[in-house]
């Protein structure tokens, strides 16, 4: 029954009765805040078992002879930089282990660039009308770093194997102003999209106007798949190596949702040549991370093996949350035409794209009955989505119970909006 072909009439006691049951959620008055990709109390509880991993017995002094307690060990311990070289088939003398944030990691990256220059260039102070592309619907948080320090913010529309790769190239190869460009490759956040291998390899295939023109990597979502037998993509060191351009590239990874959100490890991925002039620029804002949590997690994983294992318990938990949000979508919104969504195979989020013109509407309902989503623009530069349609649904933190009553609230708000839009017109 698609909304469009129905009669004003029909449309009219249709909205009466929609409203008569949002009002009735209204009443249940929920309190839930999904604005954000939060593991679940459960997820964390996973991991509980690592505070007990290190004793007051225990040695601390890592292979290399350095101890864990002291200062020291800028690119972090030996033991660290192998678990994810591991993972991310890197050698580990590419890698520099950090604190708990990948986010700080990129942001050091822009900064480094932005007061000293990177690869012998300028620094990006003195260079005017420098722009960033930002592959759109995209993360927020990656849009307010680039934009803090004064960057124009391009979006690149996404396609279903990732950023539209003609108009990067348009850009990277004819704009010597075009610095870098977020990307997050496996499960892209918000849209759950896998870039395709014709994607990696595009990207390391790019032959930049500007020398100092970086790819900004986020591999945040590698190891977090729902499904079994996920889509694997491309290595973008190994496309690097086949293109000789491994200078182009930071990737970087964490454990912010594997172990604990506030005091995982981050660590970046990047060519010998860059990894030595960010180890000196680090160097200067601190003699060492947090070693003693880096052995942690080196201790209660053993290797990228126990990494996987860990990561299965928690596909667990989050598959039956995904499951309810696509089976409401599925039953309640397709019928009546309204809307599209992605159906990822692991990462947080889920995209839906509402009806246009009333994302924020869907949004701000959703809010006067209990219920916070990310806000509506989040995933665009600016915040300014141009058909106000994109939503960011965040499955991960809510019970299962909780998802279900949550849900049924967002495809009602869904059809309110809709509805009052088409009866207006």
């Amino acid at each position: 029954m698609d909304l469009k072909l129905q009669s004003q009439e029909a449309l009219a006691a249709m909205l009466k009765e929609t409203r008569a049951a949002y009002e009735a959620l209204q009443d249940k008055k929920l309190q839930l805040n999904m604005a954000r990709g939060n593991p679940s109390p459960e997820q964390l509880a996973l991991t509980m078992p690592m505070m007990n991993t290190l004793t007051a017995d225990d040695s601390l002094i890592t292979e290399a002879n350095e101890d864990c307690r002291n200062y020291g060990v800028l690119g972090g311990i030996p033991e660290a930089r192998k678990l994810f070289a591991e993972l991310l088939s890197v050698p580990a003398d590419e890698v520099f282990v950090a604190g708990n944030s990948s986010l700080q990691l990129m942001f050091n990256c822009i900064q480094i660039a932005f007061t000293h220059g990177i690869a012998g260039c300028e620094p990006w102070h003195k260079q005017e009308n420098l722009k960033f592309l930002c592959p759109v619907p995209g993360y927020d948080r990656h849009f307010a770093v680039a934009d803090y320090f004064g960057l124009q913010l391009i979006p690149v529309p996404m396609k279903p194997d990732g950023p539209d790769m003609d108009i990067v190239a348009e850009y990277v190869e004819k704009d010597a102003s075009v610095k870098g460009i977020w990307c997050v490759p496996v499960y892209s956040n918000p849209t759950g999209v896998t870039y395709s291998d014709e994607v990696v390899r595009r990207f390391a295939s790019l032959k930049p106007a500007a020398k100092d023109f970086r790819i900004f990597w986020d591999n945040a979502y590698c190891i977090h798949h729902i499904v079994e037998n996920p889509v694997q993509p491309l290595r973008i060191t190994d496309a690097c190596k086949e293109f000789d351009s491994e200078d182009m590239i930071y990737q970087f990874v964490s454990t912010s949702k594997v172990t604990f959100a506030g005091a995982g490890v981050a660590a970046v991925n990047m060519s010998k040549a860059n990894l030595a002039q960010f180890t000196k620029e680090m160097g200067i804002q601190t003699i060492g991370f947090d070693k003693i949590n880096q052995m942690r997690h080196v201790r209660f994983f053993g290797d990228a093996a126990g990494v996987l294992t860990h990561m299965k318990k928690h596909a667990a938990v989050l598959k039956p949350k995904f499951d309810v949000v696509i089976s409401m979508l599925e039953t309640e919104l397709a019928p009546l035409g309204l809307g599209s969504w992605t159906v990822p195979q692991g990462g947080y989020f889920i995209s839906y794209q509402a009806p246009k013109g009333c994302a924020k509407r869907i949004v701000q309902l959703c809010k006067d009955a209990g219920v916070t989503l990310t806000p509506a623009g989040a995933t665009y530069p600016y915040g300014n989505d141009p058909d106000d349609s994109n939503i960011r649904i965040a499955p991960t933190y809510p019970s299962v119970e909780a998802l279900h009553q949550t849900m049924e609230l967002f495809c009602l708000c869904v059809k309110l909006a809709a509805i009052e839009q088409l009866v207006h017109e």
